[in-house]
């Protein structure tokens, strides 16, 4: 038999400890996002940047930035490009690569296919 106080404290702490990891996970978010926006390399590329390959849309979505400064984008189907922010856009592994290849950044958001996130 358990006695009660020890009962309380377990629910205590099984009841505390998600709020205690939203808690800590609250205050990573809501740290002064000014000096991390000086820093931070994503800030300067688009989320989504949507191309049309073989009569489908494709929404790429940034996946990585290099140190050299290139940004790698995925899709579905195992479909990825990269492209810099003063170079164009280039398919990665392949042939062809749709509406963006060859296109610069500023060419991407002007035709639409590039979305920003803003704050």
């Amino acid at each position: 038999m358990t006695h009660a106080s020890r009962r309380n404290s377990i629910v205590l702490t099984k009841g505390a400890f998600p709020g205690l990891v939203g808690a800590v996970a609250l205050a990573a978010v809501l740290q002064p996002a000014a000096a991390f926006a000086q820093d931070d390399p994503f800030s300067k590329f688009p989320l989504v940047i949507h191309c049309k390959s073989n009569e489908t849309y494709h929404a790429f979505y940034i996946s990585r930035i290099s140190r050299s400064g290139v940004a790698t984008y995925v899709a579905s189907d195992r479909i990825a490009g990269t492209i810099t922010l003063d170079g164009q856009a280039k398919a990665i592994g392949g042939a062809g690569g749709g509406s963006c290849v060859g296109k610069t950044l500023a060419e991407l958001r002007a035709s639409h296919q590039a979305y920003d996130l803003k704050p």
